[in-house]
């Protein structure tokens, strides 16, 4: 399927020609666009669309132009994934979007509710030691096994979520299944589509059995979630005296069914429910000790860990092009007239790449956060200031954010402060990217990883 460029109106753009295959989406765009053209119109197909990979450009997008930009393109995923374009992340810009937004943001991803819900994220990273513990031998300190981080990770995650959800957390193989689940969205979010590009041809895809494979795929989410959903409606009508204290966030989606149910269907509930080692170390040491485990409230004394936290982030954004938007009218961009229906798609990697922006922008160097390369947690760079949009921008910028920086600090460092960690002899880190939406490791992280002596021990004490 060619995505063909044209040649716009001034000197700024140029055309560019690619295909789109399984590989991964940043190979699909040119990987220097702040060096020849911060923006560049394509035809995809027969939609017009425009890239940004210039971090002024795309500020304006999110500030000047965000209302007119707001808009999400009717893509067959948002279709069949989405629940017919109800979900956060594929509901047009509108009244509809604003009350999900604000659930997500007063219900589930406020402060309030993030510090409600602190022992449990504190339990969960617990609960990650102590698995690895286990993968490495019994968590013997003389052994250096190696551990594939992904599913251990993801169970971690997705039990934080859940937690907060519905008060539940999954293990082993349930755990596995909703990896599977979730990992199969995201390939196929990312999947080519003709109809996509050619809205006449939509019958292609039926052909290619790509809207067979969304199906299936849709089915087996709906029945996960009816599982979920219909387990808590049942505690609900089980308990006549109901607890506001410890009330999850699917408690209220529930309630709000009750109240307005032809508002708060199924559909909407279930698209809500589904969106350097040493110095560290030192810092860590230093900071929290070896007799607890470092904990989310710990990070504003660990300058550094945020620092290659930001610099990850910065060089594997885990969304390389934000979501799609949409212009819903007719606006300006650098300049240049954007018309209405044009699909924007901007390009974070390249972004975070630009050498107009960055010193040695392809090296990992974390202390570029640090006004001084100083330690001093007084000097650390706001990320805001930095030319940075690993969550998006905007209006539709992630509401999990603040909740995702808490998490990703406070795991990495747990994991940090109580394992050493190598490749292991004679090994290399395959940083080849997968293909779908998000940048995964197309071979998963594998490392060798040994506990510290203290950590048994201090496990003990915290959970006597």
């Amino acid at each position: 399927m060619a995505v063909v460029g044209r040649r716009a109106h001034r000197r700024s753009h140029c055309s560019a020609t690619s295909t789109c295959s399984g590989s991964p989406c940043t190979d699909r765009w040119p990987r220097s666009p702040p060096r020849t053209a911060p923006l560049l119109s394509l035809r995809l197909g027969a939609r017009r669309s425009l890239l940004v990979s210039a971090h002024a450009a795309a500020v304006e997008c999110f500030t000047e132009s965000d209302a007119a930009l707001a808009g999400r393109p009717r893509l067959l995923a948002g279709d069949i994934l989405g629940y017919g374009y109800t979900d956060i992340l594929w509901a047009p810009y509108g009244d509809h979007w604003r009350t999900i937004r604000k659930f997500f943001s007063v219900e589930l991803l406020s402060a309030s509710r993030l510090a409600a819900r602190a022992a449990d994220r504190r339990a969960e990273v617990a609960a990650l030691v102590k698995n690895l513990l286990r993968d490495v031998d019994g968590g013997s300190p003389a052994a250096a096994n190696k551990v594939t981080l992904r599913p251990r990770l993801f169970e971690f995650v997705i039990n934080v979520m859940l937690r907060a959800l519905i008060g539940a957390c999954l293990r082993g193989s349930d755990a596995g299944s909703f990896q599977e689940i979730i990992e199969e969205s995201v390939r196929l979010n990312g999947a080519p589509s003709v109809g996509d590009l050619y809205p006449a041809l939509r019958w292609v895809d039926r052909l290619r059995g790509v809207h067979a494979a969304l199906a299936r795929l849709q089915a087996r989410r709906d029945a996960l979630l009816d599982g979920l959903i219909g387990d808590q409606r049942r505690k609900r009508d089980a308990n006549s005296v109901r607890d506001t204290k410890n009330k999850v966030a699917i408690d209220e989606l529930l309630s709000l069914e009750e109240t307005d149910p032809t508002y708060y269907t199924d559909s909407v509930t279930k698209g809500i429910v589904m969106v350097t080692m040493k110095k560290a170390r030192t810092e860590i040491d230093t900071h929290v000790g070896l007799a607890r485990l470092a904990e989310e409230s710990d990070i504003t004394n660990l300058p550094y860990l945020q620092c290659v936290v930001k610099e990850t982030l910065r060089l594997c954004p885990v969304g390389p092009i934000i979501p799609a938007h949409e212009a819903m009218e007719d606006c300006t961009v650098g300049g240049f007239h954007v018309h209405r229906g044009t699909m924007i798609l901007v390009n974070a990697w390249a972004i975070h790449r630009d050498p107009n922006a960055w010193d040695a922008p392809d090296e990992f160097r974390p202390e570029r956060f640090l006004h001084d390369g100083s330690s001093n947690k007084q000097l650390v760079t706001a990320a805001a200031t930095m030319p940075m949009l690993p969550f998006g921008h905007g209006r539709r910028r992630c509401p999990a954010e603040a909740m995702a920086m808490r998490l990703v600090s406070s795991t990495v460092a747990a994991l940090v402060q109580c394992f050493e960690w190598d490749v292991g002899e004679g090994s290399a880190i395959d940083m080849a990217e997968g293909g779908g939406l998000s940048m995964p490791m197309a071979t998963p992280l594998a490392a060798a990883c040994r506990p510290r002596e203290f950590v048994k021990s201090m496990l003990s004490a915290a959970s006597t």
